[in-house]
């Protein structure tokens, strides 16, 4: 996941474009196929072993445009890209026009996200299935187009807002906690790998090419929305019956604003409980595990929750 390209002043959502351009050459010298979001339907219901690289990009700034179109028209690399449609021919966003122009090419595909991309995790159900709907009418006036691809601004989401999603007729939905996908994730909370300055080191990069799928049956608590009540979350992860060896995973958290590693319990050999050591502080509480293979490949699996700022 990307945001803003060469915006040196924006370090935590900008990438480079030499960066970029290192990372795109990257992933074709591994032999990582770029895959369009239509062939992303199909994988995601199947079983294969094949790594492959969905490119997505948040919020439609101009610098994608300027910088990151012309490379990726050229080469023909798929991507989609995740549009809010209030600041649509602002100030360092892309206009109608130029959406549209990159939407003719069969490779792209133009994603919603929300109209006011604002902290809608805050706001009342009927707040947020408005902001939507509004997002939806105004693709459809537009562009006389709808999609089944949503991405929630900031990776934010709880279980009513999920919901929502589902119900406006939306089949995938991206979050920004970091992950590999496979068949056994749930489409609406789908994990992505944010790609900035600070991580999107070429060497981070290249460890991210070597992540695998951590296949899990469920993760508790299913909210992810956290007050005063739910804060530190009871964290749960029920793996299958026949699970990996789980015995060399490790999880670190960011509890209190200090990352540091989890003291990790199994209730049944399936079944992993991650002890907080106090609540989360921040706008997002974050969970990482990760567990080496033998064969130097790493399963990765991110939690995001959300604090209430109510």
């Amino acid at each position: 996941m990307y945001h803003r390209f060469e915006e040196n002043k924006y370090p935590s959502t900008n990438i480079k474009i030499q960066d970029f351009k290192s990372q795109i050459d990257l992933v074709k010298n591994s032999g990582i196929k770029f895959i369009s979001h239509k062939e992303f339907e199909k994988f995601i219901n199947v079983n294969n072993s094949d790594k492959k690289v969905l490119l997505t990009i948040d919020d439609g700034f101009s610098s994608f445009y300027d910088k990151a179109w012309p490379i990726l028209k050229k080469e023909k690399i798929p991507f989609i890209i995740f549009i809010n449609t209030e600041t649509i021919g602002a100030n360092g966003y892309m206009s109608w026009d130029e959406i549209k122009e990159i939407s003719e090419f069969d490779f792209v595909h133009i994603g919603n996200h929300s109209h006011s991309h604002g902290y809608l995790v805050d706001k009342t159900d009927e707040e947020i299935k408005k902001d939507l709907e509004t997002a939806k009418k105004i693709f459809k006036t537009k562009m006389n187009y709808e999609t089944k691809f949503f991405a929630y601004p900031f990776g934010e989401y709880k279980k009513s807002y999920t919901k929502i999603v589902e119900d406006l007729g939306f089949l995938y939905a991206f979050g920004q906690h970091s992950g590999v996908i496979d068949k056994t994730k749930n489409k609406l909370t789908l994990p992505r790998f944010p790609i900035n300055e600070k991580y999107g080191k070429m060497e981070r990069f290249k460890n991210l090419l070597k992540t695998i799928p951590f296949p899990y049956k469920k993760i508790i608590p299913e909210e992810r929305y956290l007050t005063e009540k739910n804060n530190p979350p009871e964290v749960k992860i029920i793996f299958f019956e026949d699970p990996i060896n789980l015995k060399n995973i490790n999880c670190y958290s960011n509890e209190e604003d200090k990352w540091r590693k989890s003291k990790l319990d199994f209730d049944k050999k399936n079944e992993l409980k991650i002890i907080l050591n106090g609540k989360f502080t921040t706008e997002r509480g974050r969970i990482n595990c990760s567990l080496r293979e033998n064969d130097g490949s790493w399963r990765w699996l991110g939690i995001q929750f959300v604090v209430s700022n109510l």
